[in-house]
């Protein structure tokens, strides 16, 4: 048992977990004000935040301890599930925020495409690792899996979740490219992409997704309407300098900063525990993507490699894509920050993902460990024909 444990990667178990500990702290700290105007408790957040994350913890065990290469095996209805979910959603779904993404479960609210991104990157990964023999063939290789992709981003654009779309389209990429896909369907790849993007272009474009992009480029052009959110992050980021004003003491989420629970979560990290705060925050979430890509590269398996990929490209993207709007760099998508944001289907699809790549790890350092005893074993065997051939070297010269 005790050799069992050693195998998991403890960076993967402790990290997710101190992230999303320290997620809660921040949620209520940044959520409590805004639960009292709406006539809940204080701790209404944080109550249900906590309720996913005892959820998560049991799906980050179960999955750790299940052997992440019978997912192929159950690929079909993985894949089967998800599609009747996010189809179901649009039917019988609750709308919020101007997108029907939810299934309201009593005090709960699950929302499917979190869980698409999991699923597609098994897909993806088991697919892909089938077709290596001739990954280097269009038609036959890197096609047939893309009619899935795109069907399952069209039922989530459909919602609409664009932000969302986005995260899963780039997770797609990131995995395909890693499969060993020729340079010059990549670039068709792209080529087609940007078509679709181009003909989808002009059905996309609402009021409100232009006072998105005005509000992050132009944000003081617009800051009543669309500038108004991201000139709040500003001087929450602003205010917090270097060590910030105290755990609690944040004056934005009085009403200021709308969503600093959810999508602006690290604007309110750092008014309140500063740039320091901010760099640790963001310090641990390179790790997790650079501990998964390092496992990555050391499984000898197709498909353990390219799921750790997909697993650590999800969690480095939704990063990026979430700080880049608080910070202006991107438009305002209603990306969670990873582990650490408000947010019950999207942390547990995080740490059940934590859970399979530490499943990963495990089979790279018990195939690691195997080797290293084969090798010890043939020195020893090695050196004791040495040895015995020299005895009888000896007895025959005498």
């Amino acid at each position: 048992m005790l050799k069992k444990i050693k195998d998991y990667d403890f960076t993967l178990i402790f990290t997710p977990i101190v992230l999303a500990a320290f997620g809660l702290v921040m949620i209520y700290s940044a959520s409590m004000v805004v639960a009292v105007v709406e006539g809940h408790d204080s701790t209404h957040y944080l109550v249900r935040q906590s309720i996913w994350f005892s959820i998560g913890l049991v799906a980050f065990v179960l999955c750790a301890l299940f052997p992440y290469r019978y997912y192929q095996k159950l690929m079909k209805i993985i894949i089967i599930g998800v599609i009747v979910l996010l189809a179901g959603v649009l039917i019988f779904g609750t709308t919020v925020n101007n997108a029907r993404s939810w299934f309201v479960i009593g005090p709960l609210s699950l929302q499917p495409a979190e869980f698409a991104k999991l699923a597609l990157i098994m897909y993806l990964a088991s697919v892909y690792s089938k077709k290596q023999n001739y990954i280097s063939q269009f038609s036959k290789g890197v096609l047939p899996p893309l009619i899935m992709t795109v069907g399952i981003l069209g039922l989530i654009v459909l919602q609409p979740d664009i932000g969302t779309a986005a995260i899963i389209f780039l997770i797609a990429c990131t995995v395909i490219f890693s499969s060993g896909i020729r340079l010059k369907h990549l670039m068709l790849l792209m080529l087609l992409g940007l078509t679709i993007v181009a003909l989808a272009l002009p059905s996309m474009i609402t009021e409100t997704r232009i006072d998105r992009f005005t509000g992050a480029y132009q944000p003081f052009q617009a800051p009543d309407s669309g500038g108004y959110q991201l000139i709040q992050s500003y001087l929450a980021i602003g205010v917090g300098g270097l060590t910030g004003e105290g755990l609690g003491q944040s004056v934005q989420k009085l009403g200021y900063l709308m969503e600093g629970h959810t999508d602006f979560i690290m604007a309110i990290i750092a008014e309140e525990l500063g740039f320091l705060g901010v760099v640790i925050v963001i310090s641990l979430l390179a790790l997790i993507v650079l501990r998964g890509l390092f496992i990555a590269r050391k499984c000898k398996d197709s498909f353990g490699s390219l799921l750790a990929i997909g697993i650590s490209s999800m969690v480095g993207i939704q990063a990026f894509i979430n700080l880049g709007a608080i910070s202006g760099i991107l438009p305002i998508t209603g990306v969670p920050l990873p582990f650490v944001s408000y947010g019950g289907s999207s942390l547990l699809v995080l740490m059940a993902s934590m859970g399979i790549l530490n499943n990963i790890a495990m089979s790279v350092n018990k195939e690691g460990t195997r080797h290293e005893t084969e090798k010890r074993n043939n020195v020893a065997t090695t050196e004791r024909e040495i040895h015995r051939g020299g005895k009888r070297w000896v007895n025959y010269n005498r």
